[in-house]
């Protein structure tokens, strides 16, 4: 089946040119959190991902970038060895499945942002594929060039789309290499644009979410409505049940009224009661889903942050935590099999 373009997508730069490059936010953020530490010595990242054709166009899908082990560099010189590149092809098996190696980034302190014969001749080498991706960044600047091989030459793309959609695969590589390359989805993104844009995608996504809820109320409210009516035809002749029929209704539209609230309320309370656990309590509550020393927790079906907050602190005190350093919004975004980083 041929590949969608991605519906949520901030466009940079101009995008007329081929092929048409979408990078996933999640790869975007690596990418700058490697600049931020970036200090003399050149830094990179190999970019995976897929190509193919969308409505006749070539297109790039860049979804899962992998910090470069190693660049060996000789002056303004830089090389890519062959054991290099067969950790980065065991790695993206590993945490990317199936996807492919389509190219690398290069952040150069003090080289000029231009690609030069040595790095054209790297990349020729390691990545021969027409339409494979070069991207050149300046670490302070936070500038970037994306360069695709084409014609025998690497020829620069004047645009790019960074997209937004749930990526567990570049989430849980950067959890899971957090000490390793010292960065993980909690540091703070340099480009602001890019949390305007995850918050923008999250609030659409929560509106969605309301409205279908809605729905869903309204239905039962109305089923709740007709099936009293049809008790209430049929004891029409009958003021005691008529009187016992007229309570019934106050009560069930108060309950109506207060469901949406009940569920939350009973949360709170139940928090407030319990203000810590010890251990045992923790490990019964959670299972195998919270692994303690590297402060990870699995999501479970039927979890939302206020309940993680509380199986494991014994209170909703670690809500805000989790969500700020987790990078999210709102409790109810999260899926199952999520990794979550835990305050």
């Amino acid at each position: 089946m041929e590949k969608q373009f991605p519906k949520n997508v901030r466009q940079i730069g101009n995008v007329s040119d081929s092929p048409k490059i979408y990078v996933e936010d999640y790869v975007d953020t690596f990418l700058n959190q490697l600049c931020d530490k970036t200090e003399e010595e050149p830094q990179g990242a190999f970019l995976i991902g897929e190509k193919g054709m969308t409505d006749g166009q070539d297109c790039v899908y860049i979804s899962g970038a992998l910090k470069i082990s190693d660049i060996k560099r000789e002056g303004n010189k830089v090389d890519l060895p062959e054991e290099t590149m067969e950790k980065a092809m065991k790695e993206c098996k590993e945490y990317f499945g199936n996807k492919a190696l389509l190219g690398w980034c290069l952040i150069f302190p003090g080289h000029a942002m231009a690609v030069d014969e040595q790095m054209a001749s790297v990349h020729e080498k390691q990545f021969p594929e027409e339409n494979s991706i070069f991207v050149i960044k300046d670490p302070k600047e936070k500038e970037e060039l994306f360069f695709a091989y084409k014609y025998k030459d690497l020829m620069q793309i004047n645009g790019h789309y960074v997209y937004y959609e749930k990526n567990p695969d570049m989430q849980n590589y950067m959890i899971s290499t957090r000490k390793e390359n010292k960065v993980t989805p909690s540091e703070p993104v340099a480009d602001r644009a890019a949390k305007d844009f995850r918050n923008l995608v999250r609030e659409k996504l929560e509106k969605s979410d309301q409205k279908q809820n809605n729905k869903v109320l309204y239905a039962a409210s109305t089923l709740l409505l007709v099936v009293i009516l049809v008790i209430g035809v049929t004891m029409v002749n009958n003021y005691d049940k008529i009187k016992a029929v007229q309570t019934s209704i106050e009560k069930l539209s108060a309950s109506v009224a207060g469901e949406g609230t009940t569920k939350t309320d009973e949360k709170v309370t139940a928090g407030e009661e319990k203000n810590s656990v010890n251990e045992e309590d923790i490990q019964e509550a959670v299972g195998n889903a919270y692994d303690a020393e590297e402060g990870i927790y699995t999501v479970q079906k039927g979890d939302t942050l206020a309940s993680i907050s509380k199986k494991i602190y014994g209170d909703l005190s670690q809500v805000n935590a989790i969500k700020k350093m987790n990078g999210l919004s709102n409790g109810n975004l999260i899926y199952i099999g999520q990794k979550l980083l835990l305050p």
